[in-house]
């Protein structure tokens, strides 16, 4: 599914890259192919150096990140610009020392429901808790939640999402709380620079503009990789407080980041993100007015070029772009909607001139 052979009319003219490298941790289902997709046309547009994975979209997930994991350095460049594909944190091993560290998290009750969703078949959890709700004619997930320990087994490595999901992304331990957790979280504090909040998004992405010198073009956004209203689960009160006490280390993590987010808009000024908000969803708003002429679009309606990748479980809709707009304006309102996958590949190949490898076979 690679789309250099595509047609992708030039967006905007290109310009140099002025400000510092950036990691973007890219957490699970928490609106994190939004913010990748804002940095991919950025780095884009300023002709910036990815880290990319040597092989396929992702870092060895879920092994911890390590160097060895990014494909080689194009000739001519001197440094990576910007990483931001899926990978397990590990602080110790990453980028420039002056890159500029970000990621997003969302709330835990959220998370978890879509995390399920989307993975049921590649969890081992999920999938054997799957089976189970198909014998009992219930739904998957409140079968899991019923009694979690049953289909969760800690050392099978697959499972690394089947708890504290956004906890594991993080590069913690994500099985249980222990003592060095307020450690780790003051280190994680100290390490990243932004730590966005899905529920306050647009804010997020006025400190994100601030902190990377950024205009309204660059941060205006479609939401990408969303399910279909019918691939999500709404969940009861009850079903919630399960989830919650399933999930006790994320709700730890998101509450101190939250907290942590409220003092860095603080810092910036209530008032003057207030406005800066406004502003920007007035310029995103006009945006999608120009570029986007249908939303949440089943994939069998889609075009190859903008059909995000489907789980078995989980139907993920996408945008149909607008008719008559200049090349231009089409390259610019196409990359907007571009999927993961695709955008990835067409990244790849403008820096490598070669497609994308495989994942090695076992």
């Amino acid at each position: 599914n690679c789309t250099h052979n595509t047609f992708i009319p030039t967006a905007r003219a290109e310009r140099q890259r002025a400000h510092p490298p950036v990691v973007f941790l890219k957490t699970h289902r928490t609106g994190s192919s939004t913010v990748q997709n804002i940095l991919f046309r950025l780095g884009e547009r300023e002709s910036a150096t990815f880290a990319f994975p040597s092989h396929t979209y992702q870092f060895n997930y879920p092994d911890r990140f390590r160097a060895a994991f990014v494909d080689e350095l194009p000739e001519g460049s001197s440094q990576f610009d910007l990483l931001c594909s899926h990978m397990r944190l590990d602080l110790r091993e990453v980028m420039p020392q002056n890159a500029v560290f970000i990621t997003v998290l969302r709330d835990p009750i959220k998370t978890f429901e879509s995390v399920f969703g989307y993975y049921t078949s590649t969890v081992p959890a999920f999938l054997t808790a799957h089976r189970a709700a198909a014998i009992e004619g219930k739904s998957a997930l409140s079968v899991f939640l019923d009694s979690p320990e049953i289909f969760w087994d800690p050392k099978e490595p697959g499972n690394g999402l089947a708890k504290n999901p956004m906890s594991f992304d993080m590069g913690f331990n994500n099985q249980k709380w222990n003592g060095s957790w307020p450690e780790d979280l003051a280190q994680l504090e100290e390490a990243f620079h932004l730590v966005m909040i899905a529920e306050h998004f647009d804010e997020s992405l006025v400190l994100l503009g601030a902190l990377l010198g950024l205009e309204h073009e660059d941060l205006a956004y479609l939401r990408l990789n969303v399910r279909a209203s019918n691939s999500v689960t709404d969940l009861d009160e009850n079903m919630q407080a399960k989830v919650r006490s399933w999930n006790v280390l994320d709700t730890l993590l998101y509450d101190f980041f939250v907290q942590v987010f409220w003092e860095k808009a603080s810092q910036f000024g209530m008032e003057r993100l207030k406005v800066e908000v406004e502003q920007l969803r007035a310029f995103t708003e006009d945006v999608r007015r120009k570029c986007v002429s249908r939303a949440e679009v089943p994939p069998g309606e889609l075009e190859d070029l903008l059909r995000p990748w489907q789980t078995e479980t989980a139907t993920i809709v996408g945008y149909e772009v607008q008719g008559n707009l200049s090349l231009q304006d089409q390259g610019f309102c196409i990359r907007m909607m571009l999927p993961e996958l695709q955008y990835h590949s067409h990244l790849y190949f403008k820096q490598y001139g070669r497609d994308m490898r495989a994942a090695p076979a076992d």
